[in-house]
């Protein structure tokens, strides 16, 4: 326990404590605090009560600190966004009427509302037909970098001339007959295995040496469920794209 004198300089002290700024130059300020620390110090080193001790250091402590303002203390105990007002988001600034007007919706024009989202929904899927849904099933079927290859470089007349050749190997042939086409460019061979993906058939590429030099050989053969081929052609569907038709690729 610390002595009653001790305590009593703690008790003046403490009462000191705030005044200290009251007049006075800066340099007499600057004395005062340290002659304070020094004494806070000293009594640190004499208390042995852990409370008295914890007390001493926390003056030590305020006194260390410089005093705060009063914009400065506003600021510690109403920290943005909860010491002012919070700044309109830029959706709330544009059409202020329009979205209260919707936020306030009644219950029963907000189902009907819904309905005939619904609807328009329904009628936009509708609008694809019988050959449409064919030929779009048939696109999927192709592989992602070669329909990204046919839209980025489009060749209509080569995928014409391959169409042609295997659109009536599908229509004339029979189920084990074979149709051999030899095509050495990389990029037309690629689109040629896109058209026979589109016309749900198989296509195999071997190299042989002919001449001394690689030579490339596609077999083409029917699947199992090749069935017929679409009305709509591949190039009638990437220019119907390209013309803004409301198929989705």
């Amino acid at each position: 326990m610390a002595s009653a004198d001790l305590l009593r300089r703690e008790e003046e002290f403490y009462e000191s404590l705030f005044d200290s700024a009251k007049g006075g130059s800066g340099k007499a300020r600057g004395q005062m605090i340290e002659k304070k620390i020094e004494t806070l110090e000293d009594m640190a080193t004499r208390v042995s009560n852990r409370r008295s001790r914890r007390w001493l250091n926390d003056r030590l402590l305020i006194e260390l600190v410089p005093r705060l303002h009063v914009e400065e203390i506003k600021g510690l105990f109403a920290p943005p966004p909860f010491g002012e007002e919070a700044p309109l988001s830029a959706f709330c600034r544009t059409s202020v009427g329009e979205w209260d007007t919707f936020r306030s919706i009644d219950m029963d024009v907000e189902v009907r509302l819904m309905q005939r989202m619904k609807q328009s929904s329904e009628k936009q899927k509708n609008r694809l037909n019988g050959d449409e849904l064919i030929v779009l099933n048939a696109w999927r079927r192709i592989d992602c970098q070669t329909r990204d290859a046919m839209k980025r470089n489009f060749l209509p007349e080569l995928l014409e001339i391959y169409e042609e050749r295997v659109r009536a190997f599908i229509e004339d042939s029979i189920d084990k007959d074979v149709l051999v086409l030899n095509v050495q460019d990389p990029f037309q061979r690629l689109l040629l295995h896109g058209v026979c993906e589109f016309y749900n058939v198989t296509s195999i590429t071997t190299e042989t040496i002919k001449d001394g030099k690689p030579w490339k050989t596609t077999t083409i053969k029917k699947r199992s469920g090749t069935g017929v081929a679409p009305t709509i052609t591949l190039v009638g569907f990437l220019r119907a794209k390209k013309n803004g038709s409301h198929m989705d690729v």
